[in-house]
């Protein structure tokens, strides 16, 4: 099992920084090889699901996600949403958060717990680095695009 922490303090309003990690379609555009597709009507809610279906060809992988916890920022404040993967390959959960944050920015939490079904606890180093970049680098891209 992996779990880490992401943060970063964007010069975003909290309900803009909210949007952009919560419009789930947007992640394919920030993650190579990968496709969204949401499954329940909108607006997202606890119970939401949708599949980021990743990979080339018969090298691809579904990871199913069902909204658990939704908490959209209210007036300012802080907002929570909770994914569960429920998929065959990965497993876990996933936290994104956004505060209040200093001189107006927001900060934001991306935390995560996964495993992927199959690879032995030796590799967890490996996925944990693995990991952090791939999101990492999603958190950066869906933050800086409108």
């Amino acid at each position: 099992m992996v779990n880490f922490l992401l943060q970063r303090t964007v010069p975003l309003p909290i309900d803009e920084a909210w949007r952009r990690l919560t419009e789930w379609p947007r992640h394919a555009g920030a993650i190579p090889l990968t496709r969204v597709t949401v499954l329940t009507d909108p607006p997202t809610h606890q119970g939401t699901v949708f599949v980021a279906r990743s990979g080339l060809g018969p090298l691809s992988f579904d990871d199913p996600m069902e909204v658990t916890v939704w908490e959209p920022p209210r007036e300012g404040g802080s907002g929570r949403c909770r994914l569960v993967k429920q998929g065959r390959v990965v497993l876990g959960w996933a936290e994104l958060e956004v505060r209040p944050g200093p001189g107006g920015r927001t900060r934001v939490l991306w935390h995560e717990e996964l495993r992927v079904r199959g690879l032995p606890s030796a590799l967890d180093p490996l996925v944990r680095r693995t990991s952090r970049a791939v999101f990492g680098r999603t958190l950066n891209t869906l933050l800086r695009t409108p």
